[in-house]
């Protein structure tokens, strides 16, 4: 399968703090790898803290600063897809399984 790392995120930590969702109050940092592969984790917990799982993901601009993101975690089964405004600093998705999904919303920054 073939990705599509757009530069936005490319090489890149963001920071994302939810505010809607089933992981509301809770802050993740995500890194997107060159190499089109991604890790998350806990921002209080720290990276060492986090599964070394690495799915692909995808990331296309959609409009002038809008980008949307999406990858699926094979060990829990769920696929994030989320809408990064680099204007505003928000973002707005989805994460879902194949038998539930939740729309989830908080802010962003790019920490790195």
């Amino acid at each position: 399968m073939s990705n599509f790392p757009a530069a936005a995120v490319r090489g890149k930590t963001i920071r994302l703090t939810w505010t809607e969702g089933p992981t509301q109050g809770k802050t993740h940092e995500h890194v997107f790898h060159q190499d089109g592969t991604v890790e998350w984790y806990d921002a209080k917990m720290g990276r060492s803290a986090s599964p070394k799982e690495k799915p692909a993901y995808a990331a296309m601009k959609a409009a002038e600063n809008v980008y949307v993101v999406s990858y699926l975690a094979p060990a829990s089964g769920y696929t994030l897809t989320m809408v990064l405004n680099f204007q505003d600093h928000r973002v707005v998705g989805f994460a879902s399984s194949v038998k539930d999904w939740h729309p989830v919303q908080g802010t962003f920054e790019v920490i790195s």
